[in-house]
């Protein structure tokens, strides 16, 4: 079992933005660490068209699902894509191809030569994002966005009390985290198990896979915590961008201390497959809201 394997969970809307992401690790990967990608059974031969003479290993979402089988399937199929990505994204561990994964999204893609010690330590242990959000959070409240940080207190509450931890809003994202099979294997065993619970029922309980998985660490300590900024500069709204492009920050500029960039799609659809979607008024009213800094 590979110590670390790279991840990403895709539809055929984000077919374009994965090409990218792949073509960026073809680039940077020094080491030759796997990347894997997931999709629908349904998606298979069109990535496999797509992405020839990409180093990208092919693997369904059903495939996945079907190596837990306290999953109800027919439940999963019925899941909006939002809930069914999480758990399959969740469940990656189960394939052994790894110990560890870097799980990341469709619209990232890296910006530096990067290899495995970026992610792990010298006993092959990964980093974990752990933080308090600040820089979201900074950043909302400079916009007078109090809803997102009643959001991320209600998320990060919900599921500390399932876990049984009072005390700091801890985030472990936002985005392109490293999980550890061991960290998934206990909580599945000490928590879920016991429970009769699967990994269906609580993320459709509490949507955040990122703060379950966390929580477990924090609880079970299945692996030592080594602390770490998040990998990949998130810009959650257009206006961050354009704020750190009129302070001279580019990706010049990030690669001192990200391995990358994840754009929020919402705010990319001319990368949605096989063209960018809704009516000509829709389109417009997106591009109104990103010059407003609305996205």
């Amino acid at each position: 079992m590979l110590p670390i394997v790279l991840y990403c969970k895709s539809y055929r809307t984000d077919l374009k933005r994965v090409k990218r992401l792949a073509e960026s690790i073809q680039q940077f990967n020094t080491e030759n660490i796997p990347f894997f990608v997931s999709i629908p059974a349904t998606d298979h031969a069109l990535f496999s068209q797509y992405l020839i003479g990409l180093s990208v290993n092919l693997i369904t979402d059903e495939a996945i699902i079907s190596s837990n089988s306290s999953i109800d399937k027919e439940r999963f199929a019925d899941l909006p894509g939002h809930i069914g990505q999480q758990i399959v994204k969740s469940e990656f561990w189960r394939t052994d191809h790894s110990v560890s994964y870097l799980c990341l999204d469709s619209d990232c893609f890296f910006i530096k030569p990067f290899n495995s010690r970026d992610f792990l330590t010298e006993d092959d242990t990964p980093y974990t994002i752990i933080d308090e959000g600040r820089d979201l959070i900074y950043s909302c409240l400079s916009k007078g966005k109090m809803r997102i940080l009643a959001n991320y207190k209600r998320e990060s509450e919900s599921i500390q009390v399932h876990m049984g931890r009072d005390g700091k809003h801890y985030n472990f994202g936002p985005n392109c985290p490293i999980w550890d099979r061991r960290v998934w294997k206990s909580f599945n065993d000490l928590f879920l198990q016991p429970q009769k619970l699967s990994f269906l029922d609580i993320i459709v309980l509490s949507p955040n896979e990122q703060r379950w998985y966390g929580e477990a660490l924090l609880k079970y300590k299945a692996i030592d915590l080594y602390p770490s900024q998040p990998f990949f500069k998130m810009y959650h709204y257009a206006w961050q961008r354009r704020r750190d492009l009129r302070s001279g920050i580019g990706l010049k500029q990030l690669a001192e201390i990200y391995s990358g960039v994840s754009y929020q799609s919402a705010w990319e659809r001319q990368m949605d497959w096989p063209h960018e979607g809704g009516s000509s008024l829709s389109k417009l009213g997106r591009r109104i809201r990103t010059l407003l800094g609305r996205t």
